[in-house]
């Protein structure tokens, strides 16, 4: 088996109203990961954790970048086309 495998995750032509819905459902849970895993930290060793401290305001920043786009193409009557991939990289610890 390689040790990089890339997956198709979305690929499509969609309305301003689902691409928002897709886009946002993706960043919110991503969010709510990073909101357990601080809670978790915080709970188990009473500190926070860095990582998911930091990666949280920069996904919240996303999110609002994304919707000033949704607004854009509703504005402009556009379609939102949208790719994403996922790279998986596995490695010894």
């Amino acid at each position: 088996m390689k040790n990089t495998n890339e997956l198709k995750l979305i690929d499509g032509q969609f309305s301003p109203d689902e691409a928002e819905e897709i886009l946002m459902n993706i960043f919110f849970s991503k969010i709510h990961f990073h909101q357990n895993k601080n809670f978790s930290s915080e709970e188990r060793f009473g500190e926070k954790d860095l990582a998911a401290v930091k990666r949280i305001p920069e996904l919240q920043k996303s999110m609002d970048a994304i919707s000033k786009l949704i607004v854009d193409a509703k504005h402009n009557n556009e379609t939102v086309k949208i790719i994403a991939e996922v790279k998986i990289n596995l490695s010894k610890s």
